[in-house]
């Protein structure tokens, strides 16, 4: 992409003190963020998914490396200008019950950022405001959502406020952290069509945080993915090639765990057996590639000795961070 990012991370490190010791949550993380981007984050918990997108919202300062905004750091731009650019990115928390005032109705829910920061002139036009963002995220006729308490509402109906609350300020960027967690799969697919049409309407970047690759891999289809494992990205790229070719070992275990619907996929597909299930701890992370624990490919004094780069190699198109040596052992036991 020629286009200059929204977001950029250079080597960007960040760490938390937790009884005198420092906790390595992030280590050398370099993503971009584009106009109209898709990215899903995507590992298991305490990989540092959280962290990172919050890292891109501006909600949490990195320990060390770069953010730039717009192709500068924060500090280059005005109070107001940084003002604005904070604005432009908008968070939307897993939980959306713990994340929407339990004492406001929907209306002032909606109606506060939308009169403190100036959106609107007057009751009638923050009225008519109010009643777009809710028709916006599909909660109509919105007569009969507006005056109620979250309590009344159900887990999705929640979600989608707090989606329409994300969109008052006029943001270019969202961060939706395991946004449809916690309500019943059989509407998760409703709010991600609804995330997709947001997206071209409003000409949105959204980065998407789960740890269901199954769900990236609908979310993102024409995006893209970044696998994290411990603080680190091992693999990125486009989501098709992520998909159809995966190149680190950790993302085909992943992969092999997720459910294939079709009988005759299941039957042939061959599980990927890990030398240990247990993932390290963030206070004791392995030398080297700290998957190498856990791979099945292991080269002894290769890959407990140096971190891997996060590079392109011959026969992929995404990035990927494994020795050339483990990556030899995986292909011969996947043409095999």
């Amino acid at each position: 992409m020629s286009q200059v990012p929204l977001v950029q991370l250079n080597q960007v490190y960040r760490s938390f003190e937790k009884d005198r010791q420092e906790i390595p949550v992030l280590q050398d993380i370099n993503l971009s963020i584009f106009p109209k981007d898709i990215l899903c984050l995507v590992g298991e918990s305490g990989c540092g998914k959280t962290t990172t997108g919050k890292i891109v919202a501006g909600l949490l300062d990195k320990s060390e490396g770069q953010v730039l905004y717009n192709g500068q750091a924060m500090g280059h731009y005005s109070a107001k200008e940084q003002s604005r650019i904070r604005r432009s990115m908008q968070l939307v928390h897993q939980d959306p019950f713990a994340s929407l005032n339990p004492t406001h109705t929907i209306g002032q829910i909606l109606g506060f950022p939308l009169k403190r920061h100036k959106m609107v002139n007057g009751r009638n036009e923050l009225r008519r405001r109010i009643w777009e963002l809710l028709t916006l995220v599909d909660l109509t006729p919105p007569g009969d959502i507006v005056n109620k308490f979250p309590h009344q509402l159900s887990g999705g109906q929640r979600q989608r406020v707090s989606i329409a609350r994300a969109l008052t300020v006029n943001p270019k960027l969202i961060v939706a952290d395991e946004a449809v967690s916690m309500v019943d799969v059989s509407i998760r697919i409703g709010i991600l069509k609804m995330l997709h049409n947001l997206r071209d309407i409003f000409d949105l970047s959204i980065v998407f945080i789960t740890h269901d690759l199954a769900l990236a891999k609908y979310f993102a289809w024409n995006g893209r993915i970044a696998v994290m494992y411990l603080g680190r990205i091992v693999e990125i790229g486009r989501t098709q090639d992520i998909i159809m070719n995966p190149a680190h070992p950790y993302t085909r275990a992943l992969l092999s765990a997720v459910p294939e619907a079709d009988p005759d996929i299941t039957r042939k597909k061959r599980p990927m057996t890990l030398r240990s299930e247990d993932i390290p701890s963030l206070t004791a992370i392995p030398s080297g590639c700290a998957f190498h624990p856990r791979c099945p490919f292991y080269q002894p004094g290769v890959c407990d000795l140096d971190v891997p780069a996060l590079e392109l190699v011959d026969g992929f198109r995404q990035e990927i961070a494994c020795t050339p040596l483990t990556r030899e052992r995986q292909l011969v036991a996947y043409e095999a």
